[in-house]
């Protein structure tokens, strides 16, 4: 029995595809093997050794000490593309209201509330305060051409925007779903110099924390409307309020509030409302789900922020072994293995084994039941993090 903690509320229908006859799922439980988290914040979290996986309905994973449970030999998952959906549409909002002032004037509207036959007329006379220009024709620079970046510039093709993108990692399925009337920049300043709009939709890294800031907008077209929907890191807030006051940036659409946004009446700040659809949250956690077990069940890992994806083709040997086994990237490691496994005359029947920076991954498939004594062997060896078998 596979026991599974949520950390938040998970949706019903991902948490339907757990079968109950093998599953355990709770807020509070003893010892699980996996988590299931959204927002809540997990660093400084003491997790038991019974923990082997992280599953996070979601894409981004700064609640998440990656690198500290890679350490331990704890795989944490994601779901990319799994919310696209619902943030492209979100972005395509902003880029409306970042154009149409069509908050400030419903607020304006709303004070006209008790003028009577009054407010048709009034609303006629007051309008031309919310002129704001149209999309059409503009050019919208994405920075970030992954699963929502790429959605947003296919839509925003589709409402005849031009379209520059930008992302040194750009992925040959992320390439493949572009229209071809996205052109792609190879430097962020041939994004920054020719876009009425940008939007950025890259993760927050040391690279990239700030990447909005004084420097950059300096080489961006006056008047420029920023979008962001990706992290709140990314934008240096006081580099953009001086920008705004002077006119350089029209306006900043946010999903991450700020005291000091929230002063200004040129920042629309929403409360990280990217991923907030059911669609959404079911996609997300369908997707953390099967992660999981795929590989609390079968060793595999698909979507990991901290280890490689790795998975046998060939089913579990009947009666036999599948070795799970998290290491350091470094020299020998697989000869000692093998060694380990013949000394103890045991068939190896499939293997893989791949890599991601310091850390690696092996599957070992063996005819036969592992016993304790050749675990403890593999355990031994410098380098080993985490050795698990799996039973069939």
């Amino acid at each position: 029995m596979y026991k599974i903690q949520t950390l938040n509320k998970i949706s019903s229908i991902g948490l339907e595809n757990f079968p109950r006859d093998s599953y355990e799922i709770a807020t509070d439980i003893n010892n699980p093997d996996a988590i299931l988290v959204r927002s809540a914040e997990m660093h400084g979290m003491d997790l038991g050794d019974s923990v082997k996986a992280v599953g996070r309905a979601g894409a981004g994973v700064n609640n998440i000490p990656c690198e500290e449970l890679a350490a331990k030999g704890i795989v944490v998952f994601n779901t990319p593309g799994a919310n696209a959906n619902a943030v492209k549409e979100l972005v395509i909002l902003g880029l409306l209201l970042s154009s149409r002032p069509a908050v400030a004037a419903n607020k304006w509207v709303a004070g006209l509330a008790g003028k009577g036959d009054e407010i048709p007329a009034l609303a006629e006379k007051g309008k031309s305060q919310f002129v704001g220009p149209e999309l059409k024709g503009k050019t919208l620079g994405v920075i970030g051409l992954g699963a929502i970046g790429a959605m947003v510039a296919n839509t925003a093709i589709a409402l005849g925007m031009n379209v520059i993108g930008y992302d040194p990692f750009l992925s040959v399925k992320a390439a493949l779903s572009l229209d071809r009337n996205v052109k792609i920049s190879d430097t962020l300043e041939g994004v920054y110099t020719k876009s009425d709009y940008i939007t950025v939709h890259v993760p927050q890294t040391n690279d990239t924390k700030g990447m909005i800031n004084a420097s950059s907008i300096k080489t961006m077209k006056d008047g420029v409307r920023i979008i962001n929907f990706a992290r709140g890191g990314l934008v240096n807030n006081a580099d953009v309020l001086a920008a705004l006051a002077s006119g350089k940036v029209a306006s900043l659409i946010t999903d991450f509030a700020d005291e000091e946004l929230l002063k200004c009446d040129k920042v629309i700040c929403l409360p990280h409302l990217g991923a907030s659809t059911p669609e959404a949250e079911d996609n997300c956690a369908v997707m953390a789900v099967q992660e999981l077990r795929d590989f609390l069940e079968f060793g595999e890992i698909r979507n990991s922020v901290n280890f490689p994806k790795t998975f046998l083709n060939e089913e579990i040997p009947a009666n036999g072994t599948r070795l799970c086994i998290a290491h350091k990237n470094i020299p020998n490691m697989i000869a000692q293995f093998t060694t380990v496994l013949g000394n103890a005359k045991l068939n190896i029947a499939g293997m893989v084994d791949q890599n991601k920076n310091d850390l690696a991954y092996a599957l070992i498939d063996v005819d036969g039941k592992v016993e304790d004594e050749p675990l403890k062997a593999l355990e031994a060896i410098d380098g080993v993090i985490k050795v698990r078998p799996i039973y069939n």
